[in-house]
């Protein structure tokens, strides 16, 4: 099938693109991207959308996704999280290892892979554990890993405490050319603790996890990948502290990025009063000095990607008393959402600005194809309505879980049409009216 786009607003960061034009899909890739689609290009039969007020942008990617399969399937797999990021509107998501058994092994790099290949409608570039079984002893075979198809190696939820034991990790990363996305917290310190530390938290008399955990582990890391040359990224960064760190270090010239999440420029610890358990996540929702810095951080470019940590659990495991819910909340359903209301039309960074964060920015981070709009790439596009105004439903949710602190709100901007290697995954561009498609 051959889809001519017409007329939406094409914004493609990679290649400096930001027009009103068309874009031609053609056999799975992108034949044609710019101003005018040429008559001697257009057939008689093609499928033709009108995009106009639409916005038409490479398919977001999201670097950071739990899909629990194999292990946890009550609570997501594979194919439920592939159908949830495409309505979110990505094409392409990076799940983390701490599956039951671990993603640790050359063996389970395959599995998740063969099942995406199998079940997702999207795209799935697996990662491998930093250590065997998550456990922080052993280091997981990296090199093999890689081979198999490895994009990332990764502690995620069991962060590397060990100095000595990060920098082996890192030196291995360094030799394989592999980036180590690092969750950042110094357990010590945070041991039996369930949200931000500090006054709320005190009023609330439940233990807080301090800032200082977070931070203290982004410095040990950033002298570390200083030591060894690897490329570190640092996953949902949520502290002021933490984001001057990378910003300092940026300035060295250290090879570091990081990412944040919706939850941490959009809530703040007082969203726990009232023991809301969909609130609870790790690292914490911090305080409103945190959120600003987060936002300035997005602003100024020391933050390069946004995704989402989507964290989906059963019902059980968040209704109940908030000491013992589980952290984390989804997000690949509301995170572009989120990013429209609460940064684009905020006027905290522009629309471009976004794009950049949820496409090629990850995709440089990770070294994966995708993020852009070039003649010949792949037709992995995300197709827009920047103003659509929707009220999160979690009952709608593709996804099998139903967590999420934002049910309720109402969020303006939303992709309407995902579209991976040229199917329409989500949206029906074909039978919608002209200008305007519904998921």
């Amino acid at each position: 099938m051959r889809l001519v786009i017409k007329g939406g607003r094409i914004i493609d960061p990679r290649n400096g693109l930001d027009t009103v034009g068309d874009l031609l899909v053609e056999d799975g890739v992108i034949a044609w991207c710019g101003q005018h689609l040429p008559d001697a290009m257009a057939l008689d039969g093609d499928v033709v959308f009108d995009a106009s007020g639409l916005i038409v942008a490479p398919g977001l990617i999201d670097m950071h996704v739990h899909l629990r399969e194999p292990g946890f399937e009550y609570k997501e797999t594979i194919e439920s999280g592939g159908r949830a990021a495409a309505a979110g509107g990505f094409t392409a998501v990076v799940p983390m290892p701490n599956t039951n058994p671990a993603t640790d092994n050359r063996a389970m790099v395959e599995f998740v892979a063969r099942r995406a290949r199998e079940t997702s409608p999207v795209r799935v570039w697996p990662t491998v554990a930093a250590t065997r079984g998550n456990e922080n002893e052993l280091m997981s075979e990296i090199a093999d890993a890689k081979e198999a198809g490895a994009v990332a190696v990764t502690d995620d939820a069991f962060p590397l405490q060990s100095a000595e034991l990060t920098r082996r990790v890192m030196e291995y990363c360094a030799t394989f050319d592999l980036p180590l996305l690092t969750h950042c917290e110094d357990k010590t310190m945070t041991r039996g603790g369930v949200m931000n530390e500090g006054l709320v938290s005190t009023l609330m008399g439940l233990k807080g996890m301090p800032r200082a955990a977070e931070e203290i582990q982004v410095a040990r890391n950033i002298r570390l990948a200083e030591l060894t040359g690897c490329r570190l990224h640092i996953l949902h960064i949520s502290t002021a502290r933490s984001i001057e760190l990378v910003r300092e270090a940026k300035r060295r010239g250290v090879s570091v990025t990081c990412e944040t999440c919706p939850q941490y420029f959009t809530l703040t610890d007082e969203s726990a009063l009232g023991y809301d358990t969909m609130v609870k996540c790790s690292p914490p929702v911090r305080t409103a000095e945190d959120v600003d810095a987060v936002r300035a951080g997005l602003a100024d470019g020391t933050i390069d990607a946004i995704a989402t940590d989507h964290a989906p659990h059963a019902a059980h495991e968040k209704e109940c008393e908030f000491q013992a819910a589980a952290f984390g909340m989804v997000g690949l359903e509301t995170a572009l959402g989120l990013v429209l209301t609460r940064l684009v039309h905020a006027g905290v960074i522009g629309l471009a600005d976004a794009i950049r964060k949820m496409t090629v920015a990850p995709a440089s981070i990770l070294g994966i194809p995708g993020g852009h709009l070039s003649v010949q790439s792949p037709a992995d596009i995300t197709i827009i309505d920047p103003d659509e105004r929707w009220t999160v439903d979690p009952e709608a949710f593709q996804s099998r879980a139903r967590n999420t602190p934002f049910a309720g709100w109402e969020l303006r901007g939303r992709a309407v049409a995902t579209i991976v290697g040229g199917q329409i995954v989500h949206g029906d561009l074909v039978r919608a009216p002209r200008g305007r498609v519904r998921a």
